[in-house]
C-alpha cells in the first residue's frame, strides 16, 4: 500500500489546491491502495521536522511505496501511473506524449500561474506587486490560449485522459481566485470535464474533509 502524505491544515484559500489532491486523484484512478499520513500538528501527525527525512523542503506531496520514497506531485503522479495503462499509455510514442504535457503542464502553464496566484494571495498590498501585476496577467493570458488553440477540439491533451490531463487540470484550478480561465471557454471545459470524474471527485472530498477536522 502506498502511504502518501499531505497536510493537516492549510489557509482557507489554499484547500482543494494543496498538490496531494493531484497524487490522490492519480492513485484513485488507478485503483492502487493508498494511506494518507498527515504531516503538521496534533496527535497523529508527522512532525514537520521529521518529515524533511523524507521531503527536504517540507512539501507536499511525498508518498513511501515500498523501500521507494518519491517527493514532486510531477513524478508521482507518473510513478502512479506507472501502475497500468489508463494514464500512462505502452506505446513509446503515445507515452512520451503524454510526459510532453505532464512537464508543459508544471512548467510551461503552472509558473505564470504561480506568479500570478503568489501576487494576488500574499502581496496583493505592496507597491511591486501593483506594478508587476498586469505583466504577469497578460502573461498568463497569453499561455492559456496558447493551450486552449493547442488542444484543437479535443477532450484531452492527448488522444484520451491520462498523467498529464491530472496535471493540467490541477494548475488551472489555482486560477479560481480570477476570472482569466473564463475568458477562455475551451479551458473551462476541459477543466470541468476533468474535475467531473468520479476519482477526482473522491480525492478532493477526501483532501477537504482533512480540513473539516
Amino acid at each position: 500500500m502506498i502511504n502518501c502524505y499531505a497536510f493537516r491544515w492549510v489557509p482557507p484559500f489554499a484547500r482543494g489546491l494543496v498538490r496531494d489532491l493531484r497524487v490522490r486523484w492519480a492513485l484513485e484512478e488507478v485503483g492502487v491502495p493508498y494511506r494518507i499520513t498527515l504531516v503538521g500538528d496534533g496527535e497523529g501527525a508527522t512532525p514537520r521536522d521529521a518529515y524533511r527525512a523524507i521531503q527536504p523542503f517540507g512539501q507536499v506531496p511525498a508518498i513511501e511505496d515500498g523501500e521507494l520514497r518519491l517527493f514532486e506531485s510531477g513524478a508521482i503522479v507518473l510513478h502512479v501511473a506507472g501502475y497500468g495503462d489508463t494514464l500512462l499509455p505502452r506505446d513509446p510514442a503515445a507515452r512520451a506524449h503524454v510526459v510532453q504535457w505532464t512537464f508543459a503542464a508544471l512548467n510551461t502553464i503552472e509558473i505564470p500561474i504561480q506568479m500570478l496566484a503568489e501576487i494576488d494571495l500574499f502581496h496583493a498590498d505592496a507597491d511591486w506587486a501593483k506594478e508587476r501585476r498586469p505583466l504577469v496577467v497578460e502573461f498568463v493570458r497569453k499561455r492559456l490560449a496558447e493551450l486552449a488553440g493547442s488542444l484543437g477540439g479535443r477532450e484531452h491533451l492527448t488522444a484520451s485522459f491520462s498523467a498529464a490531463d491530472i496535471l493540467m487540470a490541477s494548475v488551472l484550478r489555482i486560477l479560481r481566485h480570477t476570472e482569466l480561465l473564463a475568458e477562455q471557454p475551451a479551458l473551462t471545459a476541459y477543466k470541468e470535464r476533468c474535475e467531473a470524474r468520479p476519482a477526482f471527485q473522491k480525492a478532493l472530498t477526501d483532501q477537504l474533509a482533512t480540513f473539516a477536522n
